[in-house]
């Protein structure tokens, strides 16, 4: 197929998604229907399936790569879907013809995709608009990983606060910050808390429910882990009534966007449970359906939480830190420990601090994403745009930007390394045997080896 000479005309957009891991994917497919002009997907009939954009999901081959349960669980459609290299990914995008490219990976890989489109789109005058952003909360890395991201048409901050970081990190090293356009986490929805359930449950109500979100990384030790859990256990049989719901992101042997060493799957096997705790997996928003309490340590959970009014708290226990994350949640009104909750205590969230947070518990979400709109309608009708010039180039960051590249099999300039892996089909049965042998071993290592050799170092 020859090149294309620039975005589609048609009436229905067409978008690209490149995805690491399944939460990223949620964000990065949700973010495109949501900013894209016209009519979204959520709002298109069911009938007319030109209603809503074209949505061609690439997901980037790798430790994260999404399983098929984890993607039936996000639940986002998309018109195709197909498992990539960063080569290939980018040969893509010279070939065939879109309007959108939503890039929704870690700030090297953003990086090194800038790079590469740049050089893929060398010379043409007309491009698709690129768009880039944060799955959730950011609260690490946050000039490292914004300087990542700059060189997109739209970098998103999910929120006013973020929007206002973004732009004097930008500012602040000398760097056009005119791509930060302010949104808010495209998951948020479902509707609003309307109060507690019965707590016996009587006459077919659901019984009060408290629901500990947990995380793959945060804590990472097996010590906090096992303390958590032991912590929510106990809190199941204080209260017999209620329904205590651990909801887990992945099951074992799955990876999402951080590794996930320590399963709570595998230490609850050796707890004592009531027959009132429960391990739950699905879409964060139906479990939320049923939720009378949301406890978590730092999960974005609590944001969606927070937009449908559930009473929602961050968890004190293990400190206020950067490492932990909560330390985003000083100035909410959420932060407690669970001997508070065991004692009835329910925080109230300061206003002033969810509206920042881009929760929009005002009835504002409706329009969060205009502005995004309006930007990409107003690049789509100019009759060019600009080559990308991301911060990083051989020239501002000789000894940084050759390695991130390098880690994605492209060149100083962009282009492929020689040996590069460009599959032109899909993998045959050896190849896919010697993969998921691969991906085996790495899990095995992450969840057993790693683990072992860290408690050997600590002796």
């Amino acid at each position: 197929m020859p090149p294309s000479t620039g975005p589609s005309t048609r009436n229905t957009p067409r978008i690209a998604v490149l995805a690491d891991s399944d939460t990223r994917w949620k964000w990065g497919a949700l973010t495109a229907d949501r900013i894209t002009p016209g009519p979204s997907m959520e709002t298109a009939s069911r009938d007319d399936a030109q209603a809503g954009p074209a949505l061609s999901g690439f997901l980037l081959r790798g430790r994260a790569t999404p399983t098929p349960r984890q993607l039936e669980e996000v639940g986002v459609r998309a018109d195709s879907l197909r498992e990539v290299t960063a080569v290939e990914f980018l040969r893509a995008m010279a070939e065939e013809e879109y309007d959108v490219v939503v890039i929704a990976l870690v700030g090297g890989g953003v990086q090194a995709m800038l790079h590469g489109l740049g050089r893929v789109w060398e010379g043409r005058q007309k491009r698709p608009v690129v768009v880039t952003g944060y799955v959730g909360v950011v609260y690490e890395k946050l000039a490292d990983g914004l300087l990542l991201r700059h060189g997109a048409d739209l970098v998103l901050a999910n929120s006013r606060q973020d929007a206002d970081r973004f732009t004097a990190v930008y500012e602040g090293v000398g760097a056009d910050a005119s791509s930060v356009t302010e949104v808010a986490l495209p998951f948020l929805g479902g509707a609003p808390y309307t109060g507690e359930h019965d707590s016996s449950a009587k006459q077919g109500r659901r019984p009060y429910t408290v629901v500990f979100a947990a995380q793959p990384s945060v804590p990472d030790s097996r010590k906090d882990r096992t303390y958590l859990l032991e912590r929510l256990v106990r809190h199941a049989r204080m209260f017999p009534e209620r329904e205590v719901l651990l909801k887990l992101r992945s099951k074992p042997g799955e990876h999402t966007t951080h590794i996930e060493e320590l399963p709570y799957q595998k230490l609850a096997q050796r707890s004592d449970v009531p027959p009132n705790f429960r391990l739950v997996y699905g879409h964060m928003g139906e479990v939320l359906d049923r939720t009378d309490l949301l406890v978590t340590v730092s999960s974005t959970a609590a944001l969606e939480s927070l937009h449908r009014r559930i009473p929602t708290v961050v968890l004190t226990d293990l400190g206020v830190r950067e490492v932990l994350g909560n330390h985003h949640f000083v100035g909410s009104g959420c932060l407690a420990s669970w001997d508070q909750l065991d004692a009835g205590h329910r925080p109230a969230p300061d206003e002033e601090w969810v509206a920042r947070q881009g929760v929009a518990t005002d009835g504002s979400y409706a329009t969060a994403f205009e502005a995004a709109r309006e930007r990409i309608a107003k690049l789509l009708a100019a009759p060019e745009l600009p080559p990308l010039t991301p911060y990083y180039t051989p020239a501002t960051a000789p000894g940084y930007l050759p390695g991130i590249l390098a880690r994605h099999h492209l060149g100083p300039d962009g282009s492929p390394l020689p040996g590069a892996p460009a599959a032109d089909k899909e993998p045959g049965p050896v190849r896919q045997i010697v993969r998921r042998a691969a991906r085996g071993a790495y899990r095995h290592g992450v969840q057993r080896v790693a683990p072992v050799i860290r408690r050997m170092g600590e002796l």
